[in-house]
């Protein structure tokens, strides 16, 4: 039993899982000065100022979301609040997926990155104008509308807050562009030393002159070499064609080969996701490396600013549009209803992406010395009904949901308008 050492919190006992530290079980966790100052057995309650009673909760590394879109107000209504999608949802890291460019970093530095109370990095857009309402104008992410040298330099230059480059390999861009924009994504990647995350699945509708020969099952197969050990193939789960499972139903050949290599996978839930498709990619054995919630402001439910209409005239007439809630938390549910173990799915969301932008000496564990971030989840018993946009309803007989997260020792309540509710099956 630890003897009384002044600590600031001590959350007791939860049942820790800490991947990277190969802790799973009834643990006490410890924060003195926003730092993890242990993790044991029993900590004395008399030895912290507060002690927050976790029995039955989950305590895990605070959470990393690796596909967000928080650049709120310049990505249009793509752009989330960085804390509702972050603390506010039990999650303390997020990583924002091709919202900023290298002409807009700046402004997503001082307006996103250091005001906000979630720890945010970027994955840098691969085309100059970021992550605008790209789908209204797919000749804004053309091959003119890439600059190599620009954007290799914003990201070197900016390495504490880029940890990646955003491109897309999809039917509209192919259909236009071929591959080109593609392979100028992978050499922006390749010079700056950073991953690339890839976007597989619909984006923007075909051009006026159709597919011009192209087909979107080939595409993985074209982009794939490409790639470099470390880059990220997303949306895997599509329901759109172009993802894991081509348009026969048959898990592409490549993929086990693009695994095989050090290509990692993220889920990147949204409103792409299938569970008709996820059940068939992870049959063949294809098990995310990450989850990456991506809830933007076309397919989450957030609350209109005042003087607003209800009702936009773009509703339907966008391919992201989704119905069924989720949250980062919600995903982690998800894969577990699809036969994976809770152990195979916290390291989703902890040490896998820490690993994934670099940052393993800083995030994704309870390691004693590192920041406070801490994600305290409730792990719901029963018979829950999930949904994705296709109306597939799978029965979840555990549904974990966020209750509050510390980051860097400060406590936050998973109190976000977004987060979905609990809907018995």
């Amino acid at each position: 039993m630890a003897e009384p050492a002044g600590y600031d919190i001590l959350l007791k006992g939860g049942h820790v899982i800490c991947p990277a530290n190969d802790i799973d079980g009834i643990r006490d966790v410890a924060v003195r000065d926003g730092r993890i100052a242990a993790v044991e057995e029993t900590i004395l309650p008399s030895s912290a100022t507060e002690t927050i009673d976790v029995s039955g909760k989950l305590v895990l590394p605070g959470m990393i979301d690796t596909h967000g879109h928080v650049y709120q107000y310049v990505t249009g209504r793509f752009g989330l609040n960085p804390d509702m999608v972050g603390v506010h949802s039990g999650v303390t890291t997020v990583i924002d997926q091709g919202g900023p460019s290298c002409m807009t970093l700046p402004g997503f530095r001082k307006f996103i990155a250091e005001p906000s109370e979630t720890r945010i990095y970027a994955f840098l857009s691969a085309y100059l104008v970021g992550g605008l309402e790209g789908h209204y104008y797919p000749n804004l992410y053309s091959p003119d509308c890439v600059d190599i040298e620009a954007t290799v330099r914003s990201a070197i230059a900016n390495r504490d807050l880029v940890r990646g480059i955003k491109g897309h390999a999809e039917i509209g861009g192919f259909a236009r562009w071929g591959i080109k924009v593609m392979e100028m994504a992978a050499e922006i990647a390749r010079r700056a030393e950073v991953p690339l995350y890839v976007h597989f699945g619909t984006l923007w509708g075909l051009p006026e002159s159709g597919a011009n020969g192209e087909d979107a099952d080939t595409i993985l197969e074209r982009v794939i070499p490409l790639l470099k050990e470390g880059d990220v193939l997303a949306h895997p789960f599509t329901r759109h064609p172009g993802g894991f499972v081509n348009q026969q139903g048959e898990v592409h050949h490549v993929i086990q080969a693009a695994l095989d290599r050090g290509l990692k996978v993220d889920v990147g839930h949204g409103s792409h996701f299938s569970y008709r498709l996820a059940k068939k990619a992870i049959a063949a054995g294809v098990v995310p490396h990450t989850l990456g919630a991506d809830m933007h402001g076309y397919n989450t439910h957030v609350p209109a600013p005042a003087g607003t209409p209800e009702e936009h005239y773009d509703d339907e007439n966008h391919p992201f549009k989704g119905q069924a809630r989720f949250s980062l938390t919600q995903a982690m549910s998800s894969m577990m209803a699809l036969g994976l173990s809770l152990q195979d799915v916290v390291p989703m969301v902890t040490i896998n992406p820490a690993k994934m932008i670099g940052l393993t000496d800083r995030v994704g564990s309870l390691t004693v010395g590192y920041a406070a971030d801490i994600s305290v989840l409730d792990d719901n018993r029963g018979r829950f009904l999930l949904r994705d946009n296709e109306d597939t309803k799978v029965v979840a007989e555990r549904l974990l949901t966020p209750a509050f997260c510390l980051r860097a020792g400060k406590k936050f309540d998973a109190d976000a308008v977004i987060l979905p509710r609990a809907v018995a099956a």
